[in-house]
C-alpha cells in the first residue's frame, strides 16, 4: 500500500479543481511535504494563502507544463530542496470542445503539449529518484474520452487514449524492476469542476462531484489500485465496444446513452478562466 503520510505529495495544475481539493485532502492526511505547480499565478496564491489560513500548507510553484524547460527546471530546483517526490498526481490538462476541422494549430499544439508531453515529461523528471529510491507511485489523470469516440472532442480524446496507453506500459516495465513503482491511471467520466460547462450527461452516467473522485483516487493510491473508472458505466464501455460490431456500437452509445451528443452545447470555463500564458519573471 501506498502511504500518504509522511510522503512528499506533488500535484499538477493543484491550484483549481480536484487538484486543489486532492492537495488538501493530503495535507489533511499528513503528508510531510504537499507542492502544487500550476501556470495560473493568481489562483496558486489564492490557494496557497487560503489553505495556511486554514492550517495546511502547500509548496506552490509556477509552472507551465506544456513547456519542456520549464518541468526540467523547476523539477531541478523541487529534487534539490525536497529529494525524491513520492507521489507524482499527473492534473493538469485542458479540453478544446468543439468540431476538429474548426481547431486552429494552436489548439491541436497545446492541447498535446499539455495532456500528453506534459504528463510524460513530469513523469520523466521525477521517475529516476524514485527508482533510485526503489518506491514511488505516479498517479495519472486521463479520462474516459480515452476509451470511446466523441464528436467535438476528438483532440482532448486522442490525448487520453495516448496517456491511458503511456501509463499502462509504464506501469509494466516499472513492475519488472526491484522495489514499490507503482502507477495508478485513473478515468473519470465528466466531473462538475467547470471545465466542461454545458455538457449532457449520457444515460446512466451522471457528472460526477469532485469531492466524490478525489476520495475514490486517494483511496486507490492507498490501494494500489492499477485502473480507477468512475462511475460504473464507464467500466463497461471497453468490453461494449470489444463485443458489437463498430457500427452496432455507435447507435447504443450516440442513440441510446446520449454518448455522442454530449458535447453539442459545450461552453467550458469563461475566457477569462482560462489557462494563460505563463507569467514572465
Amino acid at each position: 500500500m501506498t502511504k500518504i503520510k509522511n510522503s512528499t505529495v506533488l500535484i499538477t495544475g493543484g491550484a483549481n479543481g480536484i487538484g486543489k481539493l486532492m492537495a488538501e485532502k493530503c495535507c489533511k492526511l499528513k503528508a510531510t511535504k504537499v507542492i502544487i505547480w500550476d501556470i495560473n499565478e493568481t489562483n496558486l496564491l489564492k490557494t496557497a494563502a487560503e489553505f495556511q489560513k486554514n492550517g495546511l500548507e502547500v509548496i506552490p510553484y509556477i509552472v507551465d507544463v506544456s513547456s519542456q524547460r520549464d518541468i526540467n527546471s523547476t523539477a531541478k530546483k523541487v529534487l534539490k530542496e525536497f529529494g525524491a517526490i513520492d507521489i507524482v498526481i499527473n492534473n493538469a490538462g485542458i479540453v478544446v470542445g468543439k468540431p476538429f476541422a474548426e481547431h486552429s494549430d494552436r489548439d491541436i499544439s497545446k492541447t498535446l503539449d499539455i495532456n500528453v508531453a506534459g504528463v510524460m515529461r513530469v513523469a520523466k523528471a521525477f521517475l529516476p529518484a524514485m527508482i533510485e529510491q526503489k518506491k514511488g507511485h505516479i498517479v495519472n489523470i486521463a479520462s474516459a474520452a480515452g476509451f470511446i469516440p466523441n464528436p467535438n472532442m476528438s483532440v482532448y480524446a486522442a490525448s487520453k487514449w495516448a496517456v491511458i496507453g503511456w501509463s499502462e506500459s509504464l506501469r509494466l516495465e516499472l513492475e519488472r524492476m526491484k522495489g514499490k513503482l507503482r502507477v495508478t491511471t485513473v478515468t473519470p467520466s465528466y466531473i462538475n469542476t467547470g471545465m466542461f460547462d454545458g455538457v449532457k450527461a449520457p444515460f446512466l452516467t451522471p457528472v460526477l462531484e469532485p469531492e466524490y473522485v478525489v476520495d475514490k483516487v486517494i483511496k486507490a493510491i492507498k490501494k494500489n489500485q492499477i485502473f480507477l473508472q468512475e462511475p460504473f458505466m464507464v467500466k463497461a464501455v471497453p468490453a461494449m465496444r470489444g463485443v458489437l460490431p463498430t457500427k452496432v456500437f455507435d447507435f447504443v452509445a450516440g442513440n441510446i446513452f446520449g454518448v455522442y451528443k454530449t458535447m453539442d452545447k459545450f461552453k467550458g470555463r469563461p475566457a477569462k478562466e482560462a489557462i494563460p500564458e505563463k507569467s514572465k519573471k
